[in-house]
């Protein structure tokens, strides 16, 4: 979880906390006998352990004699929830509905920062290379099949490479030119396209190389945009980071990458020996 999800968690324990001691239950025991709860509940619940879901806050509220606070403490819970969303949960659907919620994200930042250690950026993908990636999405959270949406929707980002004065720093790992998603023909056509994007004005594409010599360890991929967002993924789930302090370290970490990369001509070398590696591998 999230520095940001946690503190909040532990602030809204700390609350409730408050709230039963002014109700007079002294203990977390007696709290526990009046709403038929574990103690163990309770005490997770106030030292940020367990999520209070809305079900919990309405009891919660009402043996302490705090109803007017209902509202606002489930408003709180569902703050939480937002900042780390599970995977299973985002894509209960499929994957078309959490591209379309990237859009207005997309529309409204001038300064994008990417980070990716073993993929290619889903914004400079070519529908197939991002069919492959929504396929093995699929498979693997046994989601409903709407690959073919979700890969439309995911080309829509596209337009925003061309519009407006955005500007688009976007760092890979030199593993992403290798990561073999679809094949040896779908690779290459994704390399292909990387040549062409990376003639784009205001995109800056570097690759840190397998054997530089890194500032930070590689860590997770993230997206920032603009200094009020970062979106990190893991295989459970996407928490977002909106605390001035924790994306100043996000904007720290990637600037360390930048040290690391290589940019120009050193990046079409690099993208041209990764196509003859799959070149080879089409022949053998």
């Amino acid at each position: 979880m999230s520095n940001q999800a946690q503190e909040a968690r532990e602030a809204l324990g700390a609350r409730l906390r408050g709230f039963r001691k002014d109700a007079g239950f002294t203990s977390g025991r007696a709290f526990a006998l009046a709403t038929g709860w574990q103690e163990s509940k309770v005490s997770r619940i106030e030292n940020g352990k367990q999520n209070a879901s809305e079900d919990d806050i309405r009891v919660w509220c009402t043996k302490t004699n705090r109803p007017e606070q209902i509202d606002d403490l489930i408003a709180t819970v569902r703050h939480i929830d937002e900042l780390w969303l599970e995977w299973r949960r985002q894509l209960a659907t499929g994957a078309e509905k959490r591209q379309q919620a990237a859009m207005p994200i997309y529309a409204k930042t001038k300064v994008f920062r990417i980070w990716h250690p073993t993929l290619v950026w889903g914004t400079l993908q070519t529908a197939e290379y991002a069919a492959e990636t929504f396929n093995q999405v699929r498979d693997y959270y046994q989601i409903p099949d709407d690959t073919e949406a979700a890969t439309a929707k995911r080309l829509e980002r596209q337009q925003y490479l061309y519009q407006g004065d955005r500007i688009f720093n976007v760092l890979l790992a030199e593993q992403a030119l290798y990561s073999n998603f679809g094949g040896p023909e779908v690779m290459k056509g994704q390399l292909d396209r990387l040549l062409a994007v990376m003639r784009l004005a205001r995109l800056s594409l570097g690759i840190v190389p397998r054997s530089a010599p890194l500032r930070i360890w590689p860590g997770n991929s993230f997206s920032m945009f603009d200094d009020k967002l970062v979106l990190v993924e893991t295989y459970s789930a996407e928490f977002s980071v909106t605390q001035p302090r924790e994306i100043e370290l996000y904007m720290k970490a990637f600037a360390l990458l930048q040290q690391s990369a290589v940019y120009g001509t050193a990046v079409r070398d690099l993208i041209f020996t990764a196509i003859h590696h799959f070149d080879r591998m089409a022949t053998d």
